[in-house]
C-alpha cells in the first residue's frame, strides 16, 4: 500500500524518523547549523538542509541567529520553536495545589500555588483544579486552550478498574466515582493522573540520580510515606495503582496496623514515616523541637543531627532512625533486588550523606543483596518537575510525528 504513511520503509517515516532524530537533538544541545545538525544526525549537509527547512515551515523550528567567533559569515542556527506546544502539571496535596506550564522545550513559564486548607470539601475538586490551572496559564500569558496536555500528580492512585482514587483518604472531595468524568468535561485538553511519588522517580529518571537505571527503588517521605518502582525502565504500578504504597508495609518495631486504608497508615508508616520523627526526637533527648507542620518539623531536626553527627542526641536520632529507614527497606530490596534506591522527600534529603551512609550501612546487615542508595539530586518541587516531564514527553510525541503531516 504505497503511501501509506504507517509503512516501514516508506519516505515518509524515513523522514518523519529523521526529523524526530534532529527535534531531540535540538532539544539536547540547543541551538545547531545545518552542518552540526547534519553530523549528529548523520544526515548529508543538503538533506539537514531540506529537513530543517520542513521543520521550520511546520513551525517546530525557528532560525535563531548565526554562530560567531569563527572567520567568514556566521552558519545559521535553528532551536525547537518553545511556540510548538504547550504543557501544563498539577501537584496535590491536602494543603494546596501548585500548577505549573512549559513550552515544549520544557522551560517553565507559568507557576501558580493555590491554598486549599478549608477548602475542602466545600469547594470543588473541579473548580480546585481548575483555578490553580487558570492561575498557571495566566502567568504564562496563555489560555486553557493553549495546552496540549496535562499531568495531575495526587497521593495514592486511581484505580483503573474503578475510576476512583485509593490510597489517600486525606485527601477529601477526590473519591466520588465521576471525578475523573468531570474533570475531562472541564478540561479542554487531554488529562493523565498519577501518583505523586511515582512522578518524583520519574522526575530522577529524566533530570536526576536515576539517570541511565532501568531497575530502581525511589523512597520518598515527606506527608507520607512511599515509594516508586521502576522496573525495565517502566513504572510498575500493580493492578490496583497501589504498587509502592510501601506505608502499609507491616514491620518489626510497631504494632499491627489494621483496617490500614481506614487509619491511612500502616507499621512502616508509623516507624519511619515524618511525623515519627519529632517523637523519636523527644524520647532521645533532643532539645528545642521546633512547632509547624509534621514533614517541616522532621526535615528541621534531620538536618540539624546531619550537622551535627558526632553529638549525642542528634547522633542517636540520625542512627535510629537510619535503622528505622532500613527495616522497611530490607524488605523491599528481598523482593525487586533493584540496582539503585533514590532517597528523596524533604524528611529523607535533609539528612544528607550522614543520614545515606547511615541507611546503607544499615542495609547492608539486614538484606542479602546490597543496592547503591544516593540522594535525590532534583529537590525543587519534584512531584511537579516530573508531572511536567511526563506531559511533555507525551507532547513532543504527538507533535514531533510528522509522519502524520500532509
Amino acid at each position: 500500500m504505497a503511501g501509506t504513511a504507517g509503512t516501514p520503509g516508506t519516505p515518509r517515516v524515513l523522514r518523519a524518523m529523521n526529523d524526530r532524530a534532529a527535534l531531540d537533538l535540538l532539544l539536547e544541545h540547543g541551538p545547531l547549523s545545518r552542518t552540526r545538525t547534519g553530523e549528529l544526525t548523520g544526515l548529508s549537509k543538503p538533506t539537514a538542509s531540506q529537513l530543517l527547512a520542513r521543520l521550520e515551515a511546520a513551525g517546530l523550528v525557528l532560525a535563531t541567529g548565526t554562530t560567531e567567533g569563527r572567520p567568514g559569515p556566521g552558519a545559521q542556527l535553528y532551536a525547537v520553536n518553545p511556540a510548538a506546544a504547550y504543557a501544563a502539571a498539577l501537584d496535590v496535596n491536602p494543603h494546596r495545589i501548585r500548577a505549573a506550564v512549559a513550552d515544549i522545550t520544557g522551560r517553565t513559564v507559568g507557576h501558580h500555588e493555590l491554598p486549599t486548607p478549608g477548602l475542602r470539601p466545600a469547594v470543588p475538586v473541579v473548580q480546585q483544579v481548575t483555578d490553580a490551572l487558570d492561575g498557571a496559564v495566566k502567568a504564562a500569558g496563555l489560555t486553557r486552550g493553549d495546552l496540549h496536555r496535562t499531568v495531575i500528580g495526587t497521593p495514592g492512585a486511581f484505580d483503573p478498574n474503578t475510576g476512583r482514587l485509593r490510597y489517600a483518604s486525606h485527601l477529601p472531595g477526590w473519591h466520588s466515582p465521576t471525578l475523573l468524568d468531570e474533570l475531562a468535561a472541564a478540561l479542554p485538553m487531554p488529562c493523565e493522573y498519577e501518583n505523586d511519588v511515582n512522578l518524583a522517580a520519574l522526575a530522577e529518571q529524566r533530570l536526576g540520580a536515576a539517570r541511565d537505571h532501568g531497575d530502581f527503588v525511589l523512597l520518598w517521605n515527606q506527608e507520607g510515606l512511599g515509594a516508586a518502582l521502576v522496573l525495565g525502565g517502566r513504572l510498575h504500578r500493580g493492578f490496583t495503582g497501589g504498587a509502592g504504597e510501601v506505608g502499609f508495609l507491616p514491620v518489626p518495631g510497631t504494632p499491627l496496623v489494621r483496617q490500614v486504608t481506614k487509619a491511612n497508615s500502616g507499621g512502616f508508616q508509623e516507624l519511619a514515616g515524618a511525623q515519627a520523627i519529632p517523637r523519636l526526637a523527644r524520647e532521645l533527648g533532643v532539645e528545642d523541637i521546633p512547632d509547624g507542620p509534621y514533614a517541616e518539623v522532621a526535615a528541621a531536626l534531620l538536618e540539624r543531627a546531619a550537622a551535627r553527627p558526632d553529638e549525642e542526641p542528634h547522633r542517636a536520632l540520625l542512627r535510629t532512625y537510619a535503622t528505622r529507614l532500613a527495616t522497611g527497606l530490607a524488605s523491599l530490596v528481598a523482593v525487586l533486588d533493584p540496582a539503585l534506591v533514590v532517597l528523596s522527600g524533604t524528611a529523607l534529603t535533609a539528612g544528607g550523606e550522614p543520614l545515606r551512609y547511615l541507611v546503607q550501612a544499615e542495609l547492608a546487615e539486614l538484606a542479602a543483596s546490597r543496592p547503591r542508595l544516593v540522594l535525590a539530586c532534583v529537590r525543587e518541587h519534584p512531584v511537579l518537575r516530573g508531572a511536567l516531564e511526563s506531559a511533555l514527553a507525551t507532547t513532543r510525541d504527538e507533535v514531533f510525528d510528522t509522519s502524520r503531516r500532509p
